[in-house]
């Protein structure tokens, strides 16, 4: 089996250029791509079932056991196997643990309130020391990728789907954004400018908490180390009033009809990608979640060595999925554009928590005209 890789700049460039090829005819046979573009192409996507069961070519029960289920279900919709997990990642809260141990804090937040406490405590802290500059940083430092709200709205019981689309409009939702946004409210949470990374404002103590993907955590790693600085830091999911969460994420194999031959041929490939030595090898490259059990008896020294990176493995199993809707590739720009602009407080500057419900009804409308 011969594999001729092409690489794009982003996934919304292959996303335009294999709707293009649909048009001439002139499709690959396989894609890394989300799993919302399956769901939109799903026509012309082949199910994966029936080699995944093949008694010569498939995958054992045991086998499929080692996918954890918050990575495996990602890619089956109404029984059908749309993809295989490619790669996983996830979003979560960065804790500067030696700073709060500093500020009187012995334990990680449990609970948003938790959270208020020791994120307006690291603000009181710069508000009150020699430089002027810093009065305004300390706690949360807000960012709008989409996973941030998604995990901010799933921690407080709430999330983006119903049984006919989305409905952002819940009382869960609007106790969580209204919870961020008191926060900045409060001077415990702040939006940065433009010029210095979030992985140096974290680095530099201008921030308790930040947030980040599993694959920026060796960026971070960086950024403490080019500033001599051995903080310890810690990963944690988003915090709610009763409960914790955080998005499981990424992209897929998806497998284009052709022919009988090239399909089993791409079918043979993706099994052979998901072996646990490449895994393994995919995991250090890149810094996602391994996707199969076996792949961490490869990963122990990679695990010593990278301890926040272990510490989002051991959480993998709490983890939740996206929606499985094809306008989720659509719908979670809008989302994230709604959420920034709730802190813009240049554009907005007399938005209040108080007009919280206003946005999500917003979100709700255009979640659902996008999803017609």
């Amino acid at each position: 089996i011969v594999v001729r890789a092409e690489g794009k700049s982003s996934f919304s460039e292959l996303f335009s250029q294999v709707n293009a090829a649909f048009d001439e005819s002139n499709n690959p046979n396989i894609a890394i791509v989300l799993p919302e573009y399956a769901f939109e192409w799903r026509e012309r996507v082949v199910d994966l079932n029936d080699y995944l069961r093949d008694p010569e070519y498939g995958m054992s029960g045991l086998e499929i056991s080692e996918f954890p289920t918050v990575i495996w279900m990602q890619d089956e919709a109404d029984g059908a196997r749309l993809g295989m997990p490619a790669q996983r990642t996830g979003r979560f809260i960065l804790y500067n643990q030696t700073w709060a141990r500093e500020l009187g804090f012995a334990s990680p937040p449990e609970t948003s309130s938790d959270f208020e406490r020791q994120a307006c405590a690291a603000n009181k802290a710069l508000a009150s020391d020699a430089d002027a500059n810093n009065d305004a940083l300390g706690g949360w430092l807000v960012d709008a990728h989409p996973m941030t709200p998604l995990s901010w709205m799933l921690a407080f019981g709430g999330g983006v789907e119903s049984e006919n689309g989305y409905r952002f409009l819940a009382q869960e939702n609007i106790d969580a954004f209204k919870f961020v946004k008191s926060l900045q409210q409060k001077g415990c949470a702040w939006v940065a400018s433009a010029g210095t990374s979030v992985y140096d404002r974290f680095a530099s103590r201008q921030a308790l908490f930040a947030a980040a993907s599993l694959e920026e955590f060796a960026d971070q790693s960086r950024a403490f180390n080019a500033l001599g600085n051995d903080d310890e830091w810690i990963v944690l999911p988003f915090p709610g009033p009763g409960r914790t969460a955080f998005v499981v994420y990424g992209s897929s194999f998806v497998v284009f009809e052709s022919n009988d031959v090239t399909q089993l041929a791409s079918w043979l490939f993706i099994r052979w990608m998901l072996s646990a030595e490449n895994q393994a090898r995919w995991t250090q490259s890149t810094g996602m979640f391994p996707l199969r059990s076996s792949t961490m008896d490869l990963l122990a020294d990679y695990s010593t060595s990278h301890p926040q990176w272990a510490e989002a493995v051991n959480l993998l199993p709490n983890g939740e999925t996206t929606p499985k809707l094809s306008s989720w590739r659509t719908v979670k720009i809008m989302m994230q554009d709604g959420f920034r602009d709730m802190f813009d407080t240049i554009r907005h500057p007399d938005l209040t928590e108080g007009q919280v419900p206003l946005i999500l009804r917003q979100m709700d409308e255009i979640a659902n005209e996008l999803k017609r």
